[in-house]
């Protein structure tokens, strides 16, 4: 009861000030003080403390430089402020993983878990930090160049900031792991390169993803190739890509991939 207590309290903080700062809706708020309250009592610090690290530098670079982001993110299906289904989308297998954890306890739960938040904050960081980078975008599939904001495009400065946010989730990890071991302790520079190569492999799976699989729409009075259906407030055409195959669904299968691959170096290395 007290570490639920400690759980929630530490997640209305949270998301609290993430809503007033207009980084969450309503249902935003909602799912992030339950995602938080239940990884907290769960799965205790290392899992709470991993999690908040990804909300809270993922939140910050959103607002850095919106304005000049606000072109490319007009076509996204959605930006600014997460809603309830981007923040199941982004913590939802974490979570899953640490009830997994808390049944049945092994190491191997934390291992995919780093590889999970990994993906999810170097997938957060590429989006906000390479939306302003002054190079064309190259689709990860053909290396042709495409429209900034294009669902697949890649540039330099996105995949450096991709490997930066998977190294980050690592270095976090790690002082996280010394207060509330959970089981064999890696070497900080272990974790820093499971996160590093889980989180951009992952990473570039959800690029990949978004160029071959997720739904997108052009936008019958632009012509601007988008993620939702609706743009220059008119309807839409759907030109390629499954109904199913939303952002947020995306963002899940690329992340279940880092959990894979972090899990498969933790094997090796650990």
């Amino acid at each position: 009861m007290a570490d639920l207590l400690v759980g929630l309290a530490g997640s209305l903080l949270i998301a609290g000030a993430a809503y007033w700062k207009k980084s969450l809706t309503i249902s935003g708020l909602a799912a992030a003080v339950l995602l938080g309250t239940l990884m907290y009592a769960l799965g205790s610090l290392p899992w709470f403390g991993t999690l908040i690290a990804f909300f809270i530098t993922s939140s910050a670079w959103s607002k850095w430089k919106s304005r000049r982001k606000e072109a490319a993110e007009s076509g996204y299906a959605k930006s600014g402020r997460r809603d309830a289904g981007q923040v199941w989308a982004n913590g939802g297998l974490g979570l899953a993983l640490c009830i997994g954890y808390w049944l049945f306890p092994h190491p191997l739960w934390w291992a995919a878990f780093v590889g999970v938040m990994a993906t999810v904050t170097a997938d957060t960081w590429a989006t906000e930090i390479g939306g302003v980078s002054r190079s064309v975008p190259r689709s990860i599939v053909s290396l042709r160049t495409v429209e900034p904001g294009t669902s697949g495009g890649v540039t330099p400065l996105g995949l450096a900031a991709s490997a930066a946010g998977g190294l980050f989730i690592g270095a976090a990890a790690w002082p996280l792991l010394l207060l509330s071991p959970q089981g064999p302790l890696p070497s900080a520079a272990a974790l820093c390169f499971i996160g590093l190569l889980g989180g951009l492999a992952g990473s570039l799976a959800d690029s990949w993803f978004g160029a071959v699989c997720q739904v997108m729409y052009r936008c019958r009075v632009c012509g601007k190739e988008i993620e939702k259906n609706r743009h220059c407030e008119a309807a839409a055409v759907r030109i390629r890509g499954h109904a199913l195959m939303t952002n947020d669904t995306v963002n899940a299968l690329s992340s279940a991939f880092g959990g894979l691959i972090a899990l498969a170096m933790w094997h090796w290395i650990v």
